[in-house]
């Protein structure tokens, strides 16, 4: 007889039984239990199969980041279904496109989504149930079914549910960014995540006694991976949803004794430039380890971090992506000194080939693009065969990033492959002047783009966050980039801003930061 394989929320049923009353989640004053939260999933799961959901049916969350979250992710994995985690900063419109594209049969949200859900008249889109977590509106004269979902969970049992599923079936769909382009709902099997998950667990030596604090949203990849493993291994999940008050998100990992925290690059730049951390530097002795993925982190803020941060806690860089149910390298902490500005090696189970652009494998130290295989990837994007078929084939999952590997096996990341500019002649990768941008030590954040020029085709253009107010602030960040860069490369056109625009996973927004650019450059104020 065959050994059952796991199903992903398999990991939270065997932590409810090695530990019922262990905290699972902690979340401003509450407390909720490994039992506590398995039992509500259950509960959850039940009123889905009641109110008709299939094995294969969309069922969207709209929450931020809470238990409710938790146990509602859980409870329409355990009922068969495919959770599809909405961003929580959609505007009316767009999460009009996306309910016509999923036709999910039951849509769960919390009382902040009431008003434009209501506005939208969801019943249009296939949903047949509406359960709300304390609704605030009357629903009486709605076209479907409307329920607190408290009132679902009542009564129902709350053990472990019985349902045949196939670990090949699609768990979760994922919607990328969209920061270029529409949003690709990213297809991911319940094998997918679970292979990416023990990967995880191994690279980061993750233990029951692990507490991971959490400001990254749980619909975003990453947000998600860490939810999933520390569940996986026992461990507690600490949700902050104030990173803003960074004083706030601190003294609570103080207070829980966090061992992890998790951010993208602008997480890094905010707690080393806008927060105490200086001050907490003695106050988190059980701060273990953090890790980095969601883009390219500078040199100078590797640095900088290791500079600051309590003595005993280890850096790891991570790089990985949506298609790849969230990650797929890690650099070590004994090897960020030696090759600081390496992505590290593939995960366990995955493998990266970097390819000329004729399908050839290039040889140490040649760019190509970075493909990857594993048990971890994709199924593929949903109702998009054409974007699918343009990133996988026969070789893997085609990342879309340009870069080396050393004699070693190291990776580096040179920059995009729908991102290389071509100035003058001459081809360039916006990361390697946001590096040297970054290294004058005058830049909190920046980000470099190509805009359109009647000479050269393109030239280069920028946004910088100054790191503090000096005079003559933009000579002496150019003139910085003149010892360090050739003159191409250089850029034509900075402007100074408060905050460079970013989607909802902290990444910048490409395209709103060409706009903010024109609209500054054209009113006279670079």
């Amino acid at each position: 007889m065959k050994p059952r394989r796991t199903l992903l929320h398999h990991f939270l049923e065997r932590s409810a039984a090695a530990g019922p009353d262990s905290p699972a989640v902690v979340f401003e004053k509450s407390r909720t239990s490994y039992a506590s939260l398995n039992g509500r999933a259950n509960q959850l799961a039940r009123a889905l199969v009641e109110a008709g959901v299939k094995p294969g049916d969309r069922i969207v969350l709209l929450c931020e980041n809470s238990p409710d979250y938790v146990f509602c992710y859980y409870g329409i994995l355990k009922a068969g279904a495919i959770a599809v985690s909405l961003n929580t900063e959609l505007k009316p419109a767009g999460l009009k496109e996306l309910l016509g594209e999923l036709s999910p049969r039951v849509l769960i949200s919390s009382s902040k989504f009431e008003q434009a859900l209501s506005s939208l008249g969801i019943s249009s889109f296939g949903v047949r149930r509406l359960f709300i977590l304390n609704p605030r509106l009357s629903w009486s004269a709605a076209e479907l079914r409307v329920s607190a979902l408290a009132e679902e969970l009542s009564g129902r049992p709350d053990h472990n549910l019985a349902m045949k599923i196939d670990p090949e079936a699609c768990a979760e769909i994922v919607y990328t960014s969209g920061s270029i382009g529409k949003p690709k709902g990213v297809m991911l099997s319940h094998a997918n995540i679970v292979a990416n998950t023990l990967a995880i667990i191994d690279s980061l030596e993750l233990i029951p006694q692990d507490v991971q604090m959490v400001v990254l949203p749980f619909f975003y990849v990453m947000g998600k991976s860490l939810l999933n493993t520390h569940i996986a291994v026992g461990g507690r999940v600490v949700i902050n949803n104030q990173f803003a008050y960074t004083a706030s998100v601190l003294g609570q990992m103080a207070a829980e004794g966090v061992t992890g925290f998790s951010g993208v690059p602008s997480t890094y730049a905010h707690l080393l430039f806008r927060s105490p951390l200086a001050r907490y530097r003695d106050k988190l002795p059980a701060l273990r380890y953090c890790s980095q993925a969601g883009g390219h982190l500078s040199k100078y803020l590797k640095l900088e971090l290791l500079k600051i941060l309590p003595p005993q806690t280890r850096l790891y860089i991570m790089y990985g992506a949506t298609e790849a149910s969230a990650r797929l390298t890690v650099l070590r902490p004994e090897f960020l000194r030696d090759k600081i500005e390496s992505i590290g090696k593939p995960l366990s189970g995955v493998t990266i080939k970097i390819l000329s652009a004729a399908g050839e494998t290039v040889e140490p130290g040649e760019t190509g693009e970075l493909v990857a295989r594993g048990d971890n990837i994709m199924i593929g994007y949903y109702k998009d065969e054409e974007s699918t078929k343009m990133v996988l084939d026969q070789d893997g999952y085609h990342t879309g990033d340009m870069g080396y590997a050393d004699e070693e096996g190291f990776l580096y990341i040179t920059g995009r492959k729908d991102n290389l500019l071509k100035i003058g002649g001459h081809r360039v990768h916006p990361l390697e002047i946001e590096d040297v941008l970054m290294e004058s030590g005058l830049v909190y954040e920046c980000l470099i783009f190509g805009i359109p020029d009647p000479l050269l085709g393109r030239r280069l253009a920028g946004l910088i966050v100054p790191g503090q107010p000096a005079p003559d602030l933009l000579n002496r960040i150019l003139k910085y980039c003149a010892s360090k860069l050739p003159r191409y490369k250089i850029p034509e056109s900075l402007l100074l801003v408060d905050e460079i625009p970013k989607n909802s996973n902290g990444k910048p927004d490409q395209s709103r930061s060409i706009e903010l650019f024109a609209a500054g450059y054209d009113q006279g104020k670079n």
